[in-house]
């Protein structure tokens, strides 16, 4: 039977469940979950905190086994993780449904299941997730984007096929779990990129309806188990961008973890409950990383900027670059197959498990553009990443191909993007340099394909330029909360008053 990932018949989502782990049974006919540290009763018929797990029967179910959003080729950089082997392709995995629900959320419009739409889902078994990666020459699985918490049983399952593979599995998580989740995961999740908004209890009850003390608890927790671990904190505009800020997460990391596991600070982009206020200012970027260096902390990064210091990673003894980064492009330079520096052979803490990968280019004399739709795309702004969405509709395998266009008219090489009769396809691409002016995408005739403009990090869902044209906007994206989008200025007010 066929594994390749179609377009299907889009039905309720909510109307199939799958038996859930880490259930309790309670009596007169309740359930606990004991998923995440919230540990929901939940009665007949009804669902948890995350709306996406529930009691059928007085049995614990999970809704979203298989469902999420469309699965995308990315770059191991989204996911803010830079000392695991760099510039490293990467399948994105996300599906529907949180634990949390914090204010600036990137992701939702699928984080909060109530706002899903059966057109944003997309239905997958862990067969199909695994083949997809090795046809296409991905070896590393990332769950990401609203919170993989919630998607527990799949990614158990699909991560222990994945292995059998041989493939890595990574998780990018806010990691509000409970403990009894976290041992369950251990024996197959190998990078954990971990999202701590603060150290602030205050905040972390306001801002993100959680507590942090689960959090560090499961972050000190795959630490010690001695899995790869980096860390990274969102840096919201007048409210959590300040040196206070920075300190605190340095130190907790300095003293709770190691000075070697990676920091990274990421700039804040409007959205969702605070789309009224604005991006991070770079300088404040700039105090957090010094703050950081300052104790300690030996590799600390900046997120979401583009052509600004804090991005490549240098040795800490001799200052040689080790690689050197672009947005979400990586390349190395000044290491060794063991990850140490080629100058003066000191351990860099960044991990090389496998070999080189190259993508399959070919020059422009050897691509035939007969009967393909050729398409540009200009960076504007802050829109420097751009998703290809692509169905290939004949019974044959098709190839589009892409190439990166720069400001003094050479062009980078074609790289081949191949798709099964039938397969549904999704891929990043993202500004290499600061001379690069946008990409080009060529387009068989028999694969129906639309773009979708990126805010800095991947996040779902994006509307298509088809749809909405190209934003007039850098700032926030098109697809916009219609609620009330007031909750940065009460935190600005609280801020001030205090």
């Amino acid at each position: 039977m066929s594994t390749i990932i179609k377009e299907t018949t889009k039905e309720n989502w909510q109307q199939q469940s799958h038996p859930a782990r880490l259930e309790e049974r309670l009596p007169d006919g309740l359930v606990r979950c004991h998923l995440s540290p919230r540990n929901c009763v939940i009665k007949e018929g009804g669902r948890g905190f995350c709306k996406v797990r529930g009691n059928r029967g007085g049995r614990l179910v999970t809704l979203n086994y298989g469902k999420g959003v469309h699965l995308t080729e990315e770059t191991i950089e989204t996911e803010a993780v830079f000392h695991f082997s760099p510039g490293e392709r990467i399948l994105s995995l996300g599906n529907i449904g949180c634990m949390l629900n914090c204010g600036y959320c990137h992701n939702w419009k699928t984080s909060q299941a109530r706002y899903v739409t059966d057109a944003d889902v997309h239905y997958y078994t862990p067969e199909q997730i695994v083949e997809t990666a090795l046809r296409h020459g991905i070896r590393i699985l990332s769950w990401t984007y609203n919170d993989p918490v919630v998607w527990h049983e799949f990614i158990l399952d699909t991560a222990r096929l994945a292995k059998r593979a041989g493939l890595i599995n990574l998780y990018k998580s806010a990691f509000f779990i409970s403990e009894e989740a976290v041992d369950e995961l251990l024996p197959v999740i190998d990078i954990f990129s971990i999202s701590i908004k603060s150290i602030d209890p205050d905040y972390y009850r306001k801002v993100t309806t959680g507590w942090v003390e689960p959090v560090l608890a499961a972050t000190r927790k795959v630490y010690k188990a001695g899995k790869h671990v980096e860390v990274s904190t969102l840096m919201v505009t007048d409210i959590s961008d300040d040196e206070q800020t920075a300190r605190r997460i340095s130190e907790w990391v300095k003293a709770e973890l190691d000075v070697t596991v990676p920091l990274h600070f990421v700039r804040f982009h409007p959205d969702y409950k605070m789309s009224n206020s604005t991006r991070t200012p770079i300088p404040k970027l700039l105090s957090a990383r010094e703050a950081a260096h300052d104790l300690g902390i030996q590799h600390v990064y900046l997120g979401n900027v583009n052509g600004v210091d804090g991005t490549d990673s240098r040795c800490v003894k001799c200052r040689n670059l080790l690689v050197t980064r672009y947005g979400l492009n990586a390349r190395k330079i000044g290491l060794d197959e063991h990850g140490h520096c080629t100058q003066c052979g000191h351990d860099a803490h960044i991990k090389l498990p496998l070999p080189p990968l190259p993508l399959e280019t070919v020059v422009p004399d050897e691509v035939s553009l007969e009967g393909v739709d050729l398409r540009r795309f200009e960076w504007h702004g802050d829109i420097v990443s751009l998703h290809v969405q692509a169905l290939n509709t004949s019974p044959k395998e098709a190839c589009i191909v892409h190439r990166r266009r720069f400001a003094d008219g050479s062009t980078g090489p074609w790289v081949k993007v191949h798709l099964a009769s039938g397969e549904s396809y999704r891929f990043i691409m993202a500004k290499s340099r600061e001379d690069e002016v946008g990409p080009e995408v060529g387009i068989p005739q028999s694969v129906e394909s639309n773009l979708h403009e990126v805010f800095d990090r991947a996040h779902f869902p994006t509307q298509s330029i088809e749809e909405v044209g190209v934003s007039h906007s850098d700032i926030t994206p098109i697809l916009r909360y219609a609620g009330k989008q007031n909750m940065y200025d009460q935190l600005r007010k609280e801020g001030e008053s205090a």
